[in-house]
């Protein structure tokens, strides 16, 4: 895909991606899995900011142009960024292996960026998944939608939609939304699994470092 095709398709994410190319290039650090978590980082926050304004800003007709543009490869995007945030916890990981021995400021900063990884790809996750159910709702069936609001919602906004998702990644189970059609399913299904994978790595980061601190 050309890079004017995808920043007319995912403005958004092409952004953040290009941004996190350049952090992880010019940001100083010590060795190069500080360079990836930091570009990685500068990406995904950057990112999180555009979606917290588009949610702030979009009405519901909004929701359903932004749907429509960014459909084209909406499935792969979601499968890149799923892969890419399961793989910066490999990162985290490694950051976390690296900084025994280390004391004061410097396992101050590998701790930081654990935190800052873990949250921002949990977040990003959720955001994602949020968008991508958008763009099955409004680009679906409006007779008989994917996705049915307990209170007969059927113009939602973009809240709606993380609300829905973080439920998801939260408690691996859905919420008060039902889930119709197997395109959706199979949605859900894989955002269940990855938020079981991150829910576990979230808790194995807090034993780890709670380890480390009471060392």
């Amino acid at each position: 895909m050309a890079l004017h095709h995808l920043t007319r398709t995912h403005p958004r994410l092409t952004l953040a991606t290009l941004a996190g190319l350049a952090g992880a290039w010019l940001i100083p650090a010590d060795d190069i899995v500080q360079h990836i978590l930091a570009g990685w980082n500068l990406g995904v926050w950057l990112y999180l900011l555009m979606v917290l304004w588009l949610s702030l800003r979009a009405t519901p007709d909004r929701v359903r142009r932004v749907a429509r543009i960014e459909d084209e490869n909406a499935g792969l995007v979601l499968i890149t960024v799923s892969v890419a945030a399961i793989a910066s916890l490999a990162a985290v990981t490694l950051q976390l292996v690296s900084s025994r021995g280390l004391a004061g400021n410097a396992l101050a900063l590998h701790y930081l960026y654990t935190g800052l990884t873990v949250a921002g790809s949990w977040l990003m996750i959720g955001c994602i998944f949020s968008l991508h159910y958008a763009r099955l709702f409004y680009t679906g069936n409006r007779h008989e939608p994917p996705l049915r609001f307990a209170d007969g919602e059927r113009n939602p906004d973009y809240w709606d939609f993380h609300y829905f998702s973080f439920t998801i990644s939260v408690a691996v189970q859905t919420s008060d939304v039902g889930v119709g059609g197997r395109a959706m399913r199979r949605v859900v299904l894989a955002h269940s699994l990855v938020g079981f994978v991150f829910n576990t790595a979230i808790l194995g980061f807090t034993i780890n470092i709670a380890a480390g601190l009471l060392a």
